[in-house]
Order: structure tokens, then sequence, then C-alpha cells
């Protein structure tokens, strides 16, 4: 009766509002159970954060110029990434490396090659990380110098990049990847080579 007051005598306009509620609430019940089969897809899935280590790291060339506090560094780093789901893959997109002295990015960034990585696979790359003269904060040479006077360099080895999860046929958006892999590197006896003591698991974030 409402419907019919509110239309008036024009009862096209009361079956064009008819269906156009029919239709907002089809519509409505069409999203709503999307989202929920993708919330139990991904209950049932539990996708897991993928897993990054540090393997090896070796500082090439370490030049420091104190009183100009410029800094020329070589660092070779082998890091290798392991998908830990049991059903879902996973895409690494625009990955770069590149190494942090404190607060301080200390190389350029180095482009890693893409990659898939099927469920509990593993892959590993070693790449060079480069820093041509780069001007430091006089705080952060000062604790640099400092550092290679005790033998000893703790940096830092950052991924950035692009993740995307594979379920069957389907594929996620793209997430923003953050990997921190702290990095001691002592002196080798004898030598000017700052050596890596042992593998260890970086944090990661997505």
């Amino acid at each position: 009766m409402s419907d019919k007051r509110d239309c008036g005598h024009n009862d096209g306009e009361c079956e064009r509002r008819r269906i156009y509620r029919r239709i907002i609430a089809v519509i409505l019940v069409l999203i709503a159970l999307i989202l929920l089969v993708v919330l139990i897809v991904w209950l049932v899935l539990r996708p897991s954060r993928p897993r990054f280590y540090l393997q090896d790291a070796s500082l090439v060339q370490l030049n420091l110029t104190a009183d100009a506090a410029i800094l020329t560094s070589v660092l070779q780093v082998t890091l290798s990434s392991r998908n830990p789901n049991d059903r879902i893959g996973i895409y690494y997109n625009r990955l770069v490396a590149y190494a942090r002295y404190h607060s301080q990015q200390i190389t350029a960034s180095t482009m890693l090659p893409a990659v898939y990585l099927t469920p509990h696979e593993k892959v590993v790359w070693s790449p060079y990380l480069f820093g041509a003269a780069v001007p430091l904060d006089p705080n952060l040479a000062a604790a640099l110098y400092q550092d290679q006077q005790a033998g000893y360099v703790l940096l830092s080895v950052r991924v950035d990049g692009r993740l995307r999860w594979k379920v069957g046929t389907w594929i996620s958006g793209r997430y923003h990847l953050h990997v921190n892999c702290p990095a001691l590197l002592v002196l080798k006896a004898g030598s000017y080579d700052y050596r890596f003591q042992q593998s260890t698991r970086c944090s990661v974030d997505v």
C-alpha cells in the first residue's frame, strides 16, 4: 500500500522502483557472498609470509674519508627466500637490495630478478651492492670510524619490492614487501676483509 501511495497513479514508476530495488539487493547479496568466499578461502589456506635469510656477506671494499665523511663501499651478499606455504605460490616483482649503516643507506639499490616460488620452493640471489663516494652524516662517519678501529661493522641488508599470492588460477593484487637482515661483519686477522659471522633469518613485513 505504501508503494502505491508514494507512486500515486503512476504504476510504471512504481514498477521501475521495484526493479531497481531488486537489482540493488541482488548486487549486495552477490558482493556479500564473494567476500564471504574470499574470507573462507583465506582462513582455510592461512597464507604465511615468505622467509628470507642472509646466508653470507663480505665487504669487498670499505674506504672511509673520515674528515670529509665520504664512504665508498662494495658489499657482496647471498640472500635466500623460501615459500613456507602448502598451497599458495608467491610472485616477487620489483625487488631491490641495498645496505644501510644505522639510519642511512650507503649503497645504491640493486635490482634482483623477478621470480615465482611454488609452495616450499627456495630461491637464492648473490648480488653486489655498490656505494660510490656516499656523503655520510658526520656523526655516522665518526661511529663507523670507531667500528673500523674495533674491527667490526654492523650493517643491515634491506630488500624492498612487491609480491602477489597465487591460489590455483587466482592471483592477488600487489603487496609491498620489506625485508631487514642484520649483518655483523668482523675484520679477519691479518687482512682488510670483513666477513659475515653466521647465517641469520631476516625480519619480513608484508
